[in-house]
């Protein structure tokens, strides 16, 4: 198992290298072009916001694209740019895009994915345990991982969807007295295997 873990973690690693060096100016700009390179019979896409998300002040947006009958692609985010007070603060953004396969039709009811995920983060001061809330963590991760979801049609446009992730994530951070002072204590890595995706979206279709 260590060594099968090991495996994986290298080749995400490697993947993520490449991730890194993406501007996310250029991400944002292939998300919002994706309807007109994709084929015409593909043409079948949707807007979302994460309310789970949203409600834990984590900006988060989405946009899904059908690609076949059964199939779709999902490309969600989210982003924290908030510091709460000068020693507390939870920023970070995050990309997780995703392949699902509809069992009935795509844009209704049961479908299964397979997603990735990475992305950067700057927390301190945050009450999750007397480490976190003492330090100061800024890294990144990058993981991957299946989900399986259900969707409500509410209207002609209008979709209620509620999705649940598990799977792996590679953390690598440093670690600093405070948020805005001293050098690094350490820097170290962390591998996490557990749920990866929480979702409550509501949905807008465009066309």
């Amino acid at each position: 198992m260590t060594n099968c873990r090991s495996a994986v973690a290298g080749v995400l690693s490697n993947k993520w290298k490449i991730i890194k060096e993406i501007d996310m100016k250029k991400i944002l700009y292939i998300l919002f072009l994706l309807p007109v390179v994709l084929p015409v019979n593909a043409q079948n896409m949707n807007i979302k916001t994460n309310i789970l998300y949203d409600i834990t002040t984590t900006l988060s947006l989405g946009a899904e694209i059908g690609l076949g009958e059964k199939t779709s692609l999902d490309i969600s985010g989210g982003y924290n740019p908030w510091e709460f007070t000068p020693v507390k603060r939870m920023k970070l953004w995050m990309l997780q895009p995703e392949l699902r396969y509809w069992l009935c039709e795509r844009f209704n009811r049961h479908f299964f994915g397979l997603h990735i995920h990475g992305g950067q983060y700057n927390f301190s001061g945050i009450d999750f345990s007397d480490d976190m809330k003492n330090y100061n963590y800024q890294g990144d991760f990058y993981g991957a991982g299946i989900s399986y979801g259900y969707q409500w049609i509410l209207s002609n446009r209008w979709s209620l969807e509620a999705t649940l992730g598990v799977g792996y994530v590679h953390f690598d951070y440093d670690k600093y007295p405070c948020a805005e002072c001293g050098d690094i204590i350490k820097s170290d890595s962390r591998d996490y295997w557990g749920p990866t995706k929480l979702g409550l979206s509501l949905i807008y279709f465009i066309f």
